[in-house]
């Protein structure tokens, strides 16, 4: 019996880290999150100020 016990302890940190690893890879936008739109067009601005030519030479 003794090592069904210690057999459900990883098996129980495998569920709490699936679980927390759904939880922490949400995609929340209501409450401070950063919508896709304006993470793509972050993205976006940086990639053409990156394909510019420096002003220095």
């Amino acid at each position: 019996m003794s090592v069904l016990v210690w057999l459900l302890i990883p098996v129980a940190g495998a569920l709490v880290a699936g679980v927390w690893s759904m939880w922490a890879t949400r995609r929340g936008t209501s409450a401070g999150g950063v919508a896709d739109v304006a993470g793509v067009q972050g993205y976006e601005a940086f990639r053409a100020a990156m394909e510019r030519a420096p002003a220095d030479g």
